[in-house]
């Protein structure tokens, strides 16, 4: 399947930056907002937080695929809980990323852009 045109949409440098990154990320594999931030040399998690709460190409750019540090769910659209982060677990799921006890089953999915951890 091809990407979504990241020119079709009103995005800002650095929101184009986050996209790019997250088509990165393989289906069925997910990353954090820090290796996604690492890839794109942001030190900010909440930054590449705030630019994927506003991803106008949901879930086209997977959004969905980046978790929060201590491997669980994160946030989705700006929203911690709720039915947001069941869409989040249901999308993940179908992909084959699974949670257990609230943080991803097999940790062998985490994505790291082929970095060394710092």
């Amino acid at each position: 399947m091809q990407p979504p045109p990241l020119d079709s949409v009103d995005i800002t440098p650095f929101q184009r930056r986050v996209y790019e990154a997250a088509l990165q990320i393989p289906h069925g594999r997910v990353t954090t907002y820090k290796w996604l931030g690492m890839a794109i040399g942001c030190h900010s998690p909440r930054a590449i937080g705030q630019a994927l709460r506003r991803n106008p190409l949901a879930p086209d750019v997977p959004c969905h695929r980046i978790i929060a540090a201590d491997l669980s769910a994160g946030g989705f659209s700006g929203q911690t809980s709720g039915p947001k982060i069941s869409k989040k677990l249901r999308l993940l799921r179908e992909e084959g990323v699974t949670f257990h006890k609230g943080k991803i089953a097999d940790p062998a999915r985490l994505y790291t852009f082929g970095l060394e951890s710092p």
